[in-house]
C-alpha cells in the first residue's frame, strides 16, 4: 500500500469560497439598534457626549490648556467644533 501524497492538493482539487458579509452587517445593524430600543434618542446622545467632552476639558489650568491646544493642533485630539474627530 503506498500512501506516497508528497504532492498535495491541486488546484483542481480546491473550490473558491466567498462570501458576502452584507446582510449580516445589515442584520447586525437592526440588531444594535433594536437592542438599543424605542426610547433611544440619538440627538440626545450626541448632545450628552458634547456636554461630557465639554466638562471633561473645563478646568484646564494655562499649562493644562497648553498641552491641550497644542495635541488638538497636531490631530492627536479633536477639536471643540461640531463633529470633532481626532486626524491622527
Amino acid at each position: 500500500m503506498n500512501q506516497d501524497n508528497t504532492t498535495g492538493p491541486t488546484p483542481a482539487d480546491s473550490a473558491d469560497f466567498t462570501i458576502d458579509l452584507t446582510f449580516e452587517e445589515a442584520r447586525r445593524r437592526a440588531e444594535v439598534v433594536a437592542a438599543l430600543g424605542p426610547d433611544w434618542d440619538p440627538a440626545a446622545a450626541l448632545r450628552g457626549e458634547d456636554e461630557a467632552y465639554a466638562l471633561l476639558y473645563s478646568g484646564l489650568d494655562a499649562d493644562q490648556r497648553r498641552t491641550y491646544d497644542m495635541l488638538v493642533a497636531a490631530g492627536v485630539l479633536p477639536g471643540e467644533e461640531p463633529g470633532r474627530a481626532a486626524t491622527h
